[in-house]
C-alpha cells in the first residue's frame, strides 16, 4: 500500500468505529487497533524510504552543477509532519469514540460531502403521470349526424315524388295519384382496432399509459368512422357525404370568394335554408376572412358563443370546421360543402367495445376496439359542394 491508500485506510476505519459506536465488541476494537499500528509501521517505512531517497538524489544534483537533475524537487524530500494518527491526542480521542461513542474531532475524519451524482442509481427519475400527445378534432362530425343501434340490416323508405294538387272545374274530379317509395338499406362493415404490448410493458408502465392507450384506441376508432362519414367510398366501409351526387346545379365551382358563396347560397333550396351548416377546412375558412359582400362588411365572423367558445359563420351561417377537408385542394377537388348533417344515417350494429385479452403463445397483452357500422346519406337534397373548377 503506499501513503494515499494507507491514509484512506485508517479514514475508513474511524468511520466505521464512529458510526457502529457502542455496538462494537472488544475484540473487534482490539484488531482495529493491531491494524492501526501496522499501518503506522508500514507509514513510517515508506516515509524513510522516501526520504533516504530524496537525500540521495540531493546529493547526486550537487555533484551535478548545472545538470537539470539540479532543480528537481522531490515532495518527499520536504519534511513530513507529525503523524498525527501516533500523537497522544489521537490516542485519547480514540478510546473516548471506542468506550463512550464520542465522535472522533474533524482533523482526524475524512470530510466528505454526499452528493446527487454519488447516489444517482438509486434516486428515480420523477415521471409526471401525464402522457403529452399532439390534439386532434375528433367527434365533432359525429356529434351532428343521426344515430341509430338496429341489430339487423336496415332500410330507410324514400319517397321519390309528392303528391300534386291542382284545380278542377265544378263537377270534376283529380285525376288519381300513386306515392311512389324507394328505399335505402344499410349493411354491415367491421372497424378494429388492435394494439399489442409486452407483458414487461403491462407490468412496469405507469398508470398514464394504461389509460393513454385505450383513449388512443378509442379516438382511433372515432376517427376512423367521421373520416367515413365525408370521405367513405361505400366499400368495405360506410358510404361519405362527398361520394354523392348533388342534385343538378347544386355543385358550385370557384375559388373561396364572396361570389362563390353567393352562388352556393343561390343553389341550395329554400326548404333546406334552416337546417344545412358548411363544412371545411380551418385554413379555407381563414381564406373567407378577408371577403366582403357589396357594402365593404366581412362575409366571415368569429363570434364567442353563450359558452365562450368561439361560433364561426358566414353570411350567418354556421361553420363546422373539420381536417377531413384538405385545405389545399385541387383542380376539381371537394374543399367544401353544405349539409344538413341529420339527414346522414350511422347505424351501429355493435356499439364500439374495448376488450382486453391475453396471448398465451407470446405473453403480449392485446388491446382490441371493434364495432360494426354504416352508414349513408338518406337526403341528397340539403347537399351543396364547392370545388376548384378543373383545368
Amino acid at each position: 500500500m503506499n501513503l494515499t491508500e494507507i491514509e484512506a485506510r485508517m479514514a475508513e476505519i474511524g468511520d466505521e468505529l464512529q458510526k457502529r459506536g457502542i455496538d462494537i465488541s472488544e475484540e473487534e476494537i482490539g484488531a482495529f487497533e493491531k491494524e492501526i499500528e501496522n499501518l503506522k509501521e508500514e507509514r513510517a517505512a515508506q516515509i524513510r524510504a522516501h526520504e533516504k531517497r530524496g537525500n540521495m538524489l540531493k546529493t547526486i544534483a550537487e555533484g551535478l552543477e548545472g545538470s537539470p537533475i539540479k532543480s528537481f524537487r522531490s515532495k518527499n524530500t520536504e519534511n513530513e509532519s507529525e503523524d498525527k494518527f501516533s500523537t497522544l491526542e489521537y490516542r485519547k480521542a480514540f478510546k473516548e469514540f471506542v468506550t463512550r461513542g464520542v465522535p472522533l474531532p474533524t482533523e482526524y475524519r475524512a470530510n466528505e460531502v454526499t452528493m446527487t451524482t454519488d447516489v444517482s442509481a438509486i434516486i428515480p427519475t420523477t415521471i409526471l403521470n401525464r402522457i403529452i400527445e399532439k390534439l386532434e378534432t375528433v367527434g365533432n362530425i359525429l356529434a351532428l349526424v343521426t344515430r341509430t343501434n338496429y341489430k339487423g340490416g336496415v332500410q330507410i323508405p324514400v319517397s321519390t315524388a309528392k303528391p300534386v294538387a291542382t284545380w278542377v272545374a265544378e263537377g270534376t274530379n283529380a285525376d288519381t295519384q300513386k306515392k311512389v317509395l324507394g328505399s335505402i338499406s344499410f349493411s354491415y362493415h367491421k372497424l378494429s382496432c388492435l394494439v399489442s404490448i409486452t407483458l414487461e410493458t403491462e407490468t412496469m408502465t405507469l398508470s398514464a399509459f394504461e389509460s393513454t392507450l385505450q383513449q388512443n384506441v378509442q379516438e382511433a376508432m372515432i376517427r376512423a368512422i367521421e373520416e367515413a362519414i365525408i370521405n367513405g367510398t361505400g366499400t368495405g366501409q360506410p358510404k361519405g357525404i362527398l361520394a354523392e351526387t348533388p342534385p343538378t346545379g347544386q355543385a358550385v365551382t370557384g375559388t373561396p370568394s364572396y361570389a362563390t358563396l353567393i352562388a352556393a347560397e343561390s343553389a341550395l333550396p329554400s326548404a333546406y335554408d334552416n337546417s344545412a351548416v358548411w363544412c371545411m377546412n380551418k385554413k379555407t375558412f381563414l381564406s373567407f376572412i378577408g371577403a366582403v359582400d357589396s357594402a365593404g362588411q366581412p362575409i366571415a365572423r368569429v363570434n364567442a358563443g353563450i359558452d365562450g367558445k368561439p361560433e364561426r359563420n358566414l353570411l350567418g351561417r354556421k361553420v363546422i370546421l373539420s381536417d377531413r377537408l384538405s385545405g389545399n385542394a385541387g383542380s376539381g377537388e371537394t374543399y367544401a360543402f353544405l349539409f344538413n348533417f341529420k339527414d346522414y344515417v350511422l347505424n351501429t350494429n355493435f356499439s364500439i367495445r374495448i376488450e382486453n385479452f391475453r396471448d398465451n403463445y407470446t405473453d403480449d397483452y392485446i388491446k382490441k376496439g371493434i364495432t360494426l357500422v354504416d352508414g349513408k346519406v338518406v337526403d341528397t337534397n340539403s347537399l351543396v359542394t364547392l370545388s376548384l373548377s378543373e383545368s
